[in-house]
């Protein structure tokens, strides 16, 4: 498959339902940003660039702490919604295989569930565009078996055995020593592992099931079964664990990496 179709690919399972995502889902991504924030120290003059920025939520929370921002996806339709809500933040189409910035143009560096196992060469394009001693931050999916709130991601089983195993070698990066590995091989020094804040909250069942549809995982699904055996079974799911008079509430694990790039010449590998 060429680039170009992988990442339209991408822009038709996470950017069919852009508005939904960012109204739906991605605010129960607050915790996350603001906690890998917080721990980067992200402030005043700050230059930060956000790696798969969706629909920009987090970028919009970077310039609440004084940076001046920038952000990529491939999605242009979430980008779209990045736009508008970071109307003076550089914000652009594209492969983060090849970001459009030059050398040392960030002091910081952050993707949210944006990097993943099968996506790993992005890393030292981050590491490229960061001035040296410059700060990353990634999240990704952790130890979901054992999360509370890994019945939320029940529906994404509903994909297809290929997608299923391409998801599991995506969610890799979560293991022990994983990304640990990456980073130092990449350049980065300083390197930490932390717990990071996440959970999904819902008003009920039926909103669960269309913030969930405007999801990439659950596209593959739907794929394979149809949206509406697909959105049948998310709200069955959530209507088991509703609870009078408070939210629907799944509490999954996530992993947060944060280092710093080098600040001696790294040798590159021919």
């Amino acid at each position: 498959m060429t680039t170009d179709r992988r990442w339209q690919m991408v822009d038709e399972g996470w950017g069919r339902r852009a508005v939904d995502f960012a109204t739906l889902s991605e605010p129960s991504n607050c915790r996350e940003y603001v906690a890998v924030h917080q721990r980067l120290g992200v402030s005043a003059g700050d230059r930060l660039v956000d790696v798969a920025c969706g629909s920009g939520l987090a970028i919009e929370l970077a310039r609440v702490r004084g940076a001046e921002c920038a952000g990529i996806d491939a999605s242009h339709r979430l980008v779209a919604v990045a736009r508008d809500r970071n109307p003076h933040a550089d914000i652009r189409v594209g492969d983060m295989h090849a970001l459009p910035w030059e050398d040392a143009s960030f002091d910081v560096a952050t993707s949210f569930r944006g990097i993943w196992g099968t996506t790993p060469a992005a890393i030292s394009e981050i590491r490229r565009v960061l001035l040296p001693g410059g700060r990353i931050g990634l999240t990704v999916w952790g130890h979901l078996k054992t999360s509370p709130g890994v019945w939320a991601l029940a529906p994404f089983r509903m994909a297809d055995s290929v997608r299923l195993e391409n998801q599991a070698a995506m969610v890799s990066l979560g293991r022990p020593g994983k990304g640990e590995d990456l980073l130092a091989r990449s350049g980065f020094v300083d390197i930490e592992r932390v717990d990071v804040p996440f959970v999904w909250e819902f008003a009920d069942p039926e909103t669960f099931a269309r913030a969930l549809a405007s999801t990439g995982p659950a596209y593959e699904a739907i794929q394979n079964v149809g949206e509406a055996v697909f959105m049948e079974a998310a709200t069955e799911q959530a209507r088991q664990l509703v609870r009078d008079g408070l939210p629907l509430r799944a509490q999954i694990a996530v992993v947060g990496y944060l280092a710093r790039k080098s600040e001696q010449q790294r040798k590159e590998t021919p």
